[in-house]
């Protein structure tokens, strides 16, 4: 669904913005400063949370069905065939990873914009932020494809897998342009709060995938090569439609289709920060990843269980920050910071409180759940004992989530980019004391997700939440 700033200044809990008919400029007043005027009671902001939340969570669960759905299809190849995709699925879900500030760059941007009354000047930045996603697309599959088979070889793929995984990757890289756009193009449309539109198009792409895995693998007996194709084809596919959807806003606005040097620099500037923090992240998760396997082959194993359950309530927390991020743009848009500090409030609730409820499952439930993933009892028994920790440690995740969305709704984008590197800074030595001291078994594990869920999320919350008590980050994403 196309949401309109026309629709949006009609919306309850949205502020209005007035302009002058002589000069064009915004004027906020009253209604904007006081925010029980402005429909920002706890009930009111809760709807506009979860109608945001709700299909964003929708969006990011319905994309990892692709790498789902090929795992099942080609798991039915052959062992070498399985271990080929998986090899190379993992390093294309890691580049995307990467690139996914061009999500979150055009959601500020779009949101701030609209917050502002400059309706053509929110879609033209999401114009450009998918502009910037085509180039680094292009440029980023040109280089898996040419050099995938060094690539495969770096990542230590065996003389059997080596030519599955290179197929995997070339065929498959092709629809990094298309899924590039999908990031900024999803992120103009959160920006607009158009959480839907995402959601329909994730769902109908994971159905594609299906259908064309099953007609290239089987039906033209590709192998694992059709199931990269058929991937790459959906990807362009759902970039297509959702570059037809904002483009089509953009021509009923008069705005440029045409690719604009300075607005795809200013995007390239916004997004290199959040590239830096992402870095950080994926950094601290890989360096995990190599503690756990020092650690010993049952503590790993275990690792993998509770990496995986995160994973899933990481999608739901990132759901409320995605929210966050949209809504807080358009108030610091607006000029609005009652608003912005009921929104900051609310969607904290939120994250502790949704936090705390996942906690008591996965603490709870972490020797029931460990049955869907392992009979191994030594598995079992120190994936539930790691559970234990990181579900008592929810809460805080749920702070940090929250908080970081808050923040990139603000622009706040450089602070986010040093934090990283401070809270990687603090890890690290957290990590080579787990190295070096923590026994290897499921104790040694439970150690580990202290430093990650305790350590690591707890140097995060500081520094987030010493930036939002201030004032700072709210003028930068006002200007």
């Amino acid at each position: 669904m196309w949401i309109t700033p026309v629709q949006l200044s009609g919306t309850r809990g949205i502020p209005r913005i007035r302009s002058c008919t002589q000069c064009g400029r915004k004027l906020v007043g009253t209604l904007v400063d006081n925010p029980r005027r402005t429909g920002d009671s706890g009930r009111s902001l809760d709807r506009q949370i979860l109608s945001l939340a709700v299909p964003a969570l929708g969006a990011l669960v319905a994309e990892p069905l692709f790498v789902l759905v090929d795992s099942v299809m080609v798991g039915r190849l052959g062992t070498a065939e399985l271990a080929g995709l998986s090899l190379s699925s993992t390093l294309l879900v890691s580049t995307v990873g990467l690139f996914v500030f061009l999500a979150y760059a055009t959601t500020a941007a779009t949101a701030r914009r609209i917050g502002a009354g400059d309706r053509a000047g929110a879609v033209g930045a999401g114009v450009d932020g998918m502009w910037l996603a085509l180039g680094l697309g292009v440029v980023t599959a040109a280089l898996l494809g040419v050099g995938a088979p060094w690539v495969v070889s770096a990542l230590g793929a065996g003389d059997t897998v080596t030519p599955h995984a290179v197929a995997y990757l070339r065929y498959s890289a092709g629809g990094l342009p298309g899924m590039f756009v999908v990031l900024a193009a999803t992120g103009t449309l959160r920006g607009l709060l158009d959480t839907r539109t995402p959601l329909v198009v994730a769902t109908a792409g994971a159905a594609v995938n299906v259908a064309l895995n099953a007609v290239l693998i089987y039906g033209l007996d590709m192998g694992v090569a059709g199931s990269g194709l058929g991937t790459a084809i959906t990807q362009t596919l759902m970039g297509l439609v959702l570059a037809v959807v904002v483009l089509r806003g953009a021509r009923g606005l008069s705005v440029s289709l045409r690719p604009r040097p300075g607005g795809i620099w200013a995007s390239a500037r916004a997004g290199t920060p959040l590239l830096v923090r992402t870095v950080s992240l994926r950094v601290a998760i890989l360096l995990t990843v190599v503690t756990a396997t020092a650690l010993g082959a049952v503590p790993l194993a275990a690792h993998q269980v509770v990496n995986s359950l995160w994973g899933l309530a990481a999608f739901a927390m990132d759901a409320l920050a995605i929210a966050a991020q949209a809504m807080v743009g358009q108030g610091l848009g607006a000029g609005n910071t009652a608003r912005v500090r009921a929104v900051l409030r609310r969607t904290l609730q939120w994250g502790v409180g949704g936090g705390a409820v996942i906690g008591v499952a996965v603490a709870a439930g972490g020797w029931w759940i460990t049955t869907l993933f392992t009979t191994d009892p030594e598995v079992r028994s120190a994936a539930a004992v790691a559970l234990v920790v990181t579900g008592l440690l929810m809460p805080m995740a749920g702070w940090v989530f929250v908080l970081d969305g808050v923040l990139i709704g603000a622009g706040d984008g450089t602070f986010l980019a040093w934090a990283g590197v401070v809270t990687l800074a603090v890890y690290v030595p957290l990590l080579a004391a787990v190295w070096a001291w923590a026994p290897h078994d499921g104790v040694g594990l439970a150690c580990l997700w202290a430093a990650f869920a305790g350590g690591f999320m707890a140097a995060r919350a500081v520094t987030t939440g010493l930036r939002a008590r201030g004032e700072r980050w709210m003028v930068l994403g006002a200007a």
